[in-house]
């Protein structure tokens, strides 16, 4: 099967266009802070949200009008959580859903709402509903470049991508685009993700080819442990590809999940490299564990762990860090029967396509621990290895035949001095 990578974004598929603009959210942001993606015919739709108990008026609303998996299109802002804002952060949710719907000419609860920034303060809705006829008049099919930036908090760069497949003879697209930096640790079900597809797939089987999806992509994330308040991940289909409707778990259901599969591992490795602060990606790969998810536990506990990821920002090969996280995991593993290399990855940022095998060992890789013990190994290597723009952390276990990855960065100074003064 041929799943290839395609330019536009969320507008790559057939009948999606989009728009960002600046309305001025936050007085102190120079770029655009409001995105809408739609629809020219209405969607089976569903979506995937934070796990933490508090939760953004965004998210909240979203989920309601969601239930019915249906959706035309999709409202953002950025610069404001809308979270821990009671009845009126609600009613400012509701007020985007129905400006929106009134300029696109779509009913209320066909709109998903997204929201990003700061928690616990308002923001004034008249400044989107104000505008929000210039951002409906600007929608195109290079729309997605504007809303890609709208998007964005503390990124450093956007985050998109699309590929192209094959359903019945029909080539059907599928277009991602997502933020998400810090407040990083996705356990859906501060992360948003849009995904479009024209292929033509049930709103059952929409839901569960994305809980599917994100059990080994963007679940296996984390930049800094705290997870979100706003995390959404919502998927609209509007079957203009023109294949016979996905309706089961057939032949169909498998490519359809293996191209969201693609998508989503290429987007969560994008989070994972542009953490608040990171100046490099850490991919850790576990093999030989009792179970996949065994293998995906013990990998984003490497990840997550603050003194692994400060060992690899200080390019210090301290591999006691790592089994350390790992013992303290709750994961049933033998550390006696465990091995651990590390290898560069150069042109990290670039390296995002799940083809390319990620456990490939060569001059750039180092053993450090060999089933229980230590290794005489070249620390200057080790260091020069560290030191590349991404790193991957291949752990051997005699537990079992499963794998699982999970994908985070180092922690950096800098970490600290955006976060210390975020709000201010």
């Amino acid at each position: 099967m041929q799943i290839s990578f395609v330019d536009g974004g969320v507008c790559a598929p057939k009948g999606f266009v989009a728009n960002g603009m600046r309305v001025g959210i936050k007085e102190s942001r120079k770029i655009n802070d409001t995105a809408l993606v739609f629809s020219e015919v209405p969607c089976n739709a569903a979506g995937v949200f934070t796990q933490n108990r508090v939760q953004s008026e965004s998210v909240k609303i979203a989920k309601k009008y969601l239930a019915d998996g249906k959706a035309q299109a999709a409202i953002e802002i950025s610069g404001n959580a809308n979270t821990c804002t009671g009845a009126q952060g609600a009613e400012n949710a509701f007020r985007m859903a129905k400006c929106a719907a009134q300029a696109l000419g779509i009913k209320t609860e066909d709109v998903i709402v997204y929201s990003t920034g700061v928690i616990g303060a308002q923001f004034d809705v008249t400044k989107v509903e104000n505008n929000i006829q210039t951002l409906k008049n600007g929608l195109s099919k290079e729309g997605h470049k504007e809303a890609r930036v709208a998007i964005m908090t503390t990124d450093t760069q956007y985050k998109e991508c699309a590929v192209e497949f094959k359903i019945d003879g029909k080539t059907c697209r599928m277009g991602s685009m997502c933020k998400g930096s810090g407040m990083i640790h996705i356990n859906m079900g501060t992360m948003l993700s849009f995904v479009t597809t024209d292929c033509a797939i049930s709103s059952k089987m929409l839901d569960k080819a994305l809980h599917e999806s994100i059990l080994g992509t963007y679940n296996c994330v984390s930049v800094d442990g705290d997870t979100s308040t706003n995390d959404t991940l919502t998927i609209m289909a509007n079957g203009l590809a023109g294949n016979k409707e996905i309706t089961e778990e057939d032949e169909n259901y498998k490519i359809f999940l293996e191209a969201l599969n693609k998508i989503n591992r290429v987007m969560a490795m994008k989070i994972a490299a542009d953490g608040e602060g990171a100046t490099r990606l850490i991919e850790c790969n576990v093999k030989g564990a009792s179970s996949v998810q065994a293998a995906r536990g013990l990998a984003k506990e490497i990840i997550t762990s603050s003194l692994a990821k400060a060992a690899i920002f200080g390019r210090d090969a301290n591999f006691g860090r790592f089994l350390c996280a790992m013992g303290y995991s709750g994961i049933e593993f033998d550390p006696d029967k465990t091995s651990i290399w590390f290898t560069s990855k150069k042109d990290a940022k670039r390296y995002f396509d799940p083809a390319v095998d990620s456990t490939v060992h060569g001059e750039n890789s180092v053993q450090v621990f060999d089933n229980g013990t230590p290794c005489n190994f070249d620390e200057e290597k080790a260091t020069e290895i560290l030191g590349a723009e991404a790193v991957e952390i291949l752990v051997q276990c005699q537990d079992g035949t499963a794998e699982g990855t999970a994908w985070g960065c180092d922690l950096t100074y800098d970490y600290v001095k955006i976060n210390g003064d975020y709000r201010t």
